[in-house]
């Protein structure tokens, strides 16, 4: 059963979001250090492919199972299936969930929603959380969508009180407490652990939000 205190600190990442390219170690980082899921974004014209990919997924998948951390795919349904992740994040514009639940009924499935029209939009009976945003500016994609800010997750969690909504775009610890306060079961983030030169501080400063650890 998907638990949603696992979307507390939600760190999404692939290489193309690294300074030096070297993921697994910020991952080791950031696993260390305290992240509580982790979703593999290999995205742009940087990005691996094929064998390449893989290799490197199953290798960030070991460093999370050893960490008892949820390993989800973004996007990529073959790969998902083909190294068996606990998971696949997909966005509106992806693969439809009717047509790959068969294959992910026992995994975890998140996908993104901007606004309430797309929610409205979307059969959330296999869903196991949204990812709700961009709450703030963001760097990290460019095809982000404008930025709902605080307002757009306080608004989803009355639209919707029950399912788990993990918060994206432009967060920081610095203005994270408000996302949580306003319902988000959790914040997503990139560049705010991938840019950092104290990873183990970022996560720290993240955790201390959540009273009941």
């Amino acid at each position: 059963m998907f638990d949603r205190k696992s979307l507390r600190v939600y760190f999404i990442a692939g290489t193309q979001d690294t300074v030096d390219g070297d993921l697994e170690r910020v991952l080791k980082e950031a696993l260390d250090a305290g992240i509580t899921l982790y979703q593999f974004r290999e995205k742009g014209p940087t990005a691996k492919q094929g064998a390449e990919k893989e290799a490197l997924a199953r290798r960030l998948f070991a460093m999370c199972k050893a960490k008892n951390v949820p390993f989800i795919v973004n996007d990529d349904t073959e790969l998902a299936q083909k190294i068996d992740a606990d998971g696949i994040h997909l966005g509106q514009d992806d693969t439809k969930i009717e047509d790959i639940i068969n294959d992910f009924s026992d995994k975890i499935i998140g996908l993104s929603v901007g606004n309430f029209a797309e929610y409205d939009q979307s059969d959330l009976t296999h869903v196991d959380y949204i990812g709700v945003g961009p709450v703030y500016e963001t760097s990290s994609k460019s095809d982000a969508k404008k930025p709902g800010g605080v307002e757009l997750i306080r608004k989803m969690r009355l639209y919707d009180e029950e399912i788990p909504i993990v918060a994206i775009g432009g967060i920081t610890p610095s203005n994270c407490e408000m996302i949580i306060d306003a319902g988000a079961d959790g914040i997503s983030t990139i560049s705010s652990i991938t840019r950092s030169n104290n990873i183990e501080q970022v996560v720290t400063d993240y955790l201390k939000y959540y009273t009941d650890k």
